[in-house]
This record gives structure tokens, C-alpha cells and sequence, in this order.
């Protein structure tokens, strides 16, 4: 992956981002399938030893082709593009190092979940194409020996995956095994022509599918299960602080110490329970905590219906892109749709989460929301999630990324291998967005955006209590419950995600932290001038960027697009 000496300095990098890329989705050919990507559909990910030797080899050649790059010719939009080429290639490479693959168990989205995702992504409805989603399922078998035998190594070198993850991982293959086979999602959601297309798909579910899963459950009920380590801390495993600092690394862009997050979390918890403490009083309640329990008990706030959360919603989406032109000038094509999460996932999954737009534009972005124990779930609060995870949150951000014209496909599609704050940032930054576009009905629907804003400050402590300060699982359920106002259900859902996702939690609050003083910047040096509608066509106007490149360079991109007429 050399660099061409001969070529432009800005076109050797597209094209390095280009190849890279192309790398990418050769190696992960699901992400490609779920991108709208065809060509690797028959394939699943190599995920042994030769898999990884060839990510490390592709990463090291990135920074061999980097170091033959005149940088002093670059234009801006190429030196954020080789600079994040480098943050991937030294971040992942640092990761294969720590063997941190070994910690692979994952009861969100492990390797048992990937046959009813093939189904729901992979279009079958032509012969070639179905022949493609075939050879996948026959592939399954090798795709989890080559995780059973990483688990392996995990174990003998003392890295596991913690108890509880674990064994919500076998029980959710035991609620796959025990769906009948025509009930099973891997058949029940493929994308086939016919019906004879579809008893071709069970027949290799029942063969290629249930079998492996029954191997996959036996060997984590009988060998891994006793090794899995008691405790949630990443801290509790070989070098695990300074794999946790490279968690920090890799999902915030930002070198922060455990300690400097921690303490970020605490000080913002304060102020947002303080503007709590003024809704309540305003709405008649001594504190937060007398209207929080009243509207936990308020039958109003609450339904047994899981499709009323879905149709509250999708109104809120609706509502959210007719007022979006008053504060945007770019919007995605199309607003996206809102789904629930599906039975054989829902007790894992988080309360909501977004999947993007196919490339092709065959499937508009999708918003989950997770309706299971709906009576659990205070209505006060889907706003807030909609407007973060939806419209204008993450399907402006992501919808508009991959519609951008004129950057490298790593740059609309890739960027989130730099890390995820700021895509998480702007989608915590939308929730209180939305409250300027007028989008919250009333002071209820206020309350829980500040809900949801405790709940992404009170991860910062939680994330790094675990991973860094030793914190049991139980501690950090209650302080989620307490303090990052939970039901109880969802709390440990959220922990447990946490074990399994070290720093992700981080990057919410840390990157609308910078979203946030970069507004406040611009606005001041531009006074009068200032443009929010142009303000936010910037942010999204880049891709994703890591936190200091998008800090040193929105100045100048606002101001420009002022000057510019139209």
C-alpha cells in the first residue's frame, strides 16, 4: 500500500483511504452486506490467526504509506483524512497487541446474532443471490470454531470475558435453540423470492445454524463459564489499565485519564440535577425525586401496549424533520423508520439504537426502540431517546455523512473506526438541540431529556468506576438506578453493556462537550454574524472527525460558509 512518490499529495491520500477502505470490507464482509455492499456476500469474516495477521499487516501499511507523503502539500479535508488513517492504524494495531480480541463474548451483538442479521440485511431473492446467503449460513461452523478456539487462547494466557456477560450469552442461545426452526429469524426474515426459496433457508438453518449454536452453548456452559472472571473491570485483566486508557483512545479520540473522566461525570451530574430540581419545583414537587416517583407511579406515563412506543416515535421523527429546515441547511434525503427491537434480541439490547441507510439507498436508516417489559418504560423520556438516536441525532449525522460529495468513502462511512464521540456527541447534542427547536410538548418531556442527559453523565463515572476503580456490577447498578434515574431493568442492561464495550459510555457526554464549546467559540469570535443553521451544516458537513480536529477547524469552515453567498 505504498505511496504512488508521482501522485498529488491530496490524491495519494485519497487513494490510500480509498484502498484502505476497500480492505476494510474485504475483510469485514458483513459490515459491507449491511452497507449495501453486494460483492462479498457469500463470505463471512476470518476472525483466526490469518484474519488478524492481515488487519496488522493493512495497518502497518497505512503507516509506511503515510511516512512517503509530502504533508506539507496537503489540503485540509487531506490532512484530516491522513490523520485519522494514522489514529485507526496505531489504535487497532495497539488493541491486536493487547490481544484485547480475546475478550470476545458479547450478549449484544457476539457471534450467535449473526445469522439473523445476515437474514435481515442480505437480500436473497434471486438464485445467485440466494446461493450467496447459503454459503454464509454453511460458513457459520468455521466462523464460530475460529471463536471458540480465540476464547481458548483467552484462557490461556488469563484474559476472559466477566461472569455475567457470559452467561447472558448462553441464555440467549438457549432461547434461539429453543425457537422452532420455521419460527427461527435466521428463516422467518430472509429477504427471499418464494416459498420454496425460504424451505431451502430453514433446511440450512436446521443443518448449518442450530448445530453450531448448540456447540457454541456447550462450550461456553462447559469450559468457558468457569474461567469467566468474576468481576466486570477491565482493570482485573492483564494490563488492563492501560488497555482501559486505550479504550478511552479509541472510542473519545481524547487522551483522558480515568480519573479526569470520573470527575467530568460527577461535576455535570450536579448541574443537571440541579436544573431537575427547578422543573420539579415549577411543577408543584419538593425535588427531583418527588417527580421522579410520581411519574414512576403516574398510570399516564406508562402502557402495557408496546406499540404505543413505537407510534409515539415515529410522531416524534415526523415532527422533528418538518422544523429541521429552520435549523439545518443540508437534511438527509429521507427521514428514517422506526421499528421495535426483535423478540430474540430485545431482553439485551439497549433502549434504543440506529442503524444507517443502505449505500444504494434500498433501505432509508432505521431507529430501534426497545419496547421489551413496556410497562417498565416511562413515557416521559422517548422524546429524548428519539431525538438523539433519530431525527436530528443520528440520522442527521450518519444520513448526511454518507450522502457527503467528494471525500473518500472512508471518510462517509468509515470515519467511526476513529472512535464514536463525535457521533455520539452530536446525538447527545440534538437532545438539548431539540429543546431550542421546540420539539418537547411540555416540561414532563423536558425532565426526561435531563433524564437521559444524568443517564449519559452518570456513565462516566459507572464506565470508569468499572473498568478503573474496581467497582462491582452491583455498585454500578444502583448508581445508574439513583443516579442516572433507570429503571432497574434497564440499568443492569446498560452495565452489562459497559463490561462488554469498555469507553464507549465515554464518548456521549465527552464529545457534546466539544460540540458544545465549539458553538460557544464561534459564536463569540463571530458575534452577530454567527449562523446556527450554518454552524450545524459545518459539523455535519465533515463527517466524522476526531474532537481536536473539529475544535481547531470549525472556526474557519463557519466563517467561510457566511461569506459565502448561498
Amino acid at each position: 500500500m505504498a505511496a504512488d512518490s508521482n501522485l498529488d499529495p491530496n490524491q495519494a491520500v485519497n487513494d490510500l483511504a480509498d484502498r484502505f477502505w476497500e480492505g476494510v470490507l474485504e475483510r469485514d464482509p458483513l459490515e459491507a452486506t449491511i452497507l449495501g455492499d453486494d460483492r462479498y456476500d457469500d463470505r463471512l469474516p476470518d476472525i483466526g490467526p490469518e484474519g488478524r495477521a492481515a488487519e496488522a499487516h493493512a495497518y502497518h501499511e497505512v503507516l509506511d504509506a503515510l511516512e512517503g507523503i509530502d504533508h506539507s502539500g496537503l489540503d485540509t479535508e487531506q490532512v484530516i483524512t491522513a490523520d485519522m488513517l494514522r489514529i485507526v492504524a496505531r489504535n487497532y494495531l495497539e488493541a491486536l497487541d493487547r490481544k484485547q480480541y480475546q475478550l470476545a463474548v458479547d450478549h449484544m451483538s457476539g457471534v450467535q446474532t449473526l445469522p439473523p442479521l445476515v437474514a435481515q440485511y442480505q437480500a436473497a431473492d434471486t438464485p445467485e443471490r440466494l446461493d450467496k446467503l447459503l454459503a454464509r449460513y454453511a460458513a457459520f461452523g468455521r466462523l464460530v470454531d475460529q471463536h471458540i478456539a480465540t476464547l481458548r487462547e483467552g484462557i490461556a494466557d488469563g484474559r476472559t470475558s466477566a461472569a455475567v456477560p457470559v452467561r447472558r450469552a448462553i441464555e440467549q442461545i438457549e432461547r434461539m435453540l429453543a425457537t422452532p426452526v420455521t419460527e427461527s429469524p435466521s428463516v422467518t426474515q430472509a429477504r427471499v423470492a418464494d416459498d420454496e426459496a425460504r424451505e431451502r433457508v430453514r433446511a440450512s438453518t436446521e443443518s448449518d445454524i442450530y448445530p453450531v449454536l448448540q456447540r457454541l452453548r456447550d462450550f461456553l456452559a462447559g469450559e468457558y463459564e468457569s474461567h469467566a472472571r468474576p468481576e466486570p473491570g477491565l482493570s482485573t485483566t492483564p494490563d488492563g489499565m492501560d488497555a482501559y486508557r486505550l479504550a478511552i483512545r479509541m472510542m473519545t479520540t481524547v487522551a483522558a485519564t480515568p480519573e479526569e473522566v470520573h470527575q467530568f461525570g460527577l461535576d455535570d451530574l450536579e448541574q443537571i440535577e440541579s436544573a431537575k430540581d427547578e422543573i420539579a419545583h415549577k411543577l408543584g414537587h419538593e425535588d427531583r425525586h418527588g417527580l421522579a416517583a410520581f411519574l414512576s407511579g403516574a398510570p399516564d406515563n406508562h402502557t402495557d401496549d408496546p406499540t404505543r412506543i413505537v407510534e409515539m416515535a415515529a410522531a416524534q421523527t415526523a415532527r422533528a424533520y418538518a422544523v429541521a429546515p429552520q435549523y439545518f441547511g443540508r437534511l438527509p434525503t429521507t427521514d428514517c423508520i422506526v421499528k421495535a427491537v426483535e423478540p430474540y434480541r430485545e431482553r439485551e439490547s439497549a433502549p434504543a439504537f440506529y442503524m444507517p441507510p443502505a449505500l444504494d439507498g434500498s433501505r432509508q436508516g432505521e431507529y430501534y426502540i426497545n419496547t421489551y417489559e413496556p410497562q417498565e418504560r416511562e413515557l416521559h423520556k422517548i422524546a429524548a431517546i428519539t431525538y438523539h438516536e433519530a431525527t436530528p441525532g443520528h440520522h442527521f449525522q450518519i444520513g448526511i455523512e454518507q450522502e457527503l460529495d467528494g471525500l473518500p468513502r472512508f471518510r462517509t462511512v468509515g470515519s467511526r473506526m476513529i472512535g464514536v464521540a463525535y457521533g455520539e456527541g452530536w446525538g447527545l447534542y440534538a437532545e438539548r438541540l431539540a429543546d431550542e427547536m421546540g420539539l418537547y410538548l411540555d416540561d414532563l418531556e423536558r425532565f426526561g431529556m435531563l433524564d437521559t442527559q444524568a443517564f449519559r453523565a452518570a456513565r462516566l463515572v459507572v464506565d470508569s468506576g468499572l473498568h478503573a476503580f474496581g467497582w462491582s456490577r452491583e455498585k454500578a447498578i444502583e448508581f445508574m438506578h439513583e443516579r442516572g434515574t433507570l429503571p432497574m431493568v434497564d440499568a443492569a442492561i446498560e452495565v452489562d453493556r459497559y463490561t462488554i464495550w469498555p469507553g464507549q459510555a465515554l464518548s456521549y457526554k465527552m464529545g457534546q462537550r466539544e460540540i458544545e464549546r465549539a458553538r460557544e467559540e464561534v459564536s463569540r469570535l463571530m458575534g452577530d454574524r454567527f449562523d446556527l443553521r450554518a454552524f450545524h451544516d459545518e459539523v455535519l458537513g465533515h463527517g466524522s472527525l476526531p474532537l481536536a480536529t473539529l475544535r481547531r477547524e470549525i472556526p474557519g469552515w463557519v466563517e467561510a460558509a457566511v461569506a459565502t453567498p448561498g
